[in-house]
């Protein structure tokens, strides 16, 4: 384990703790005395992506993320909530038990998270993923999306306004008429 501050190789153990998904250990290098923590996640087999031109690749979660992560910027969303998604994707996936899995399986399992998590990121994953072509299409995305969820945003999304603020523009609004 090399030392973040010195490169150093040499470190020993503070202390470790369990996690949901592994290990959290704090570090002292022995060079620098520096502190650090390490995560350790049990690896399970490996996944292979089966692309839509036939290649096969493996799994990559740091290409998952970043995808996500792309569509949900700068997003009023919760920290940790875009590596929590991940997570759970990544758990559905060795869950289903096979070596082999189509993109195509991923891309609907993140569409289905980003719609409960966040209309707009859904939209912008959706827009690459679907490929849409012209305007039109991605109009009829944002339809559908409209006609099966209601005005109200995702539970785990947070609110561009306090309270206080879409109270007092209620109350501008009402002066107005």
């Amino acid at each position: 384990m090399k030392c973040p501050r010195c490169s150093g190789i040499d470190s020993k153990v503070i202390d470790s703790r369990a996690t949901d998904d592994g290990i959290r250990r704090r570090r002292q290098c022995l060079l620098c005395n520096t502190r650090f923590t390490t995560y350790e996640r049990i690896q399970p087999k490996s996944i292979f992506v089966i692309k839509k031109d036939g290649r096969h690749e493996e799994f990559n979660r740091e290409k998952l993320l970043a995808g996500i992560r792309k569509a949900c910027e700068k997003r009023p969303l919760p920290t940790g909530t875009i590596d929590k998604l991940v997570d759970n994707i990544e758990s559905d996936l060795f869950q289903l038990g096979k070596n082999e899995i189509s993109s195509s399986i991923i891309g609907d399992k993140v569409m289905d998270k980003l719609q409960e998590l966040d209309h707009i990121a859904y939209i912008r994953f959706a827009s690459i993923y679907r490929d849409f072509t012209d305007i039109t299409t991605m109009k009829e995305a944002v339809d559908q999306l409209c006609n099966t969820k209601s005005e109200v945003p995702p539970a785990g999304q947070l609110p561009l306004l306090s309270p206080a603020e879409l109270d007092k523009i209620g109350k501008q609004r009402r002066k107005l008429k």
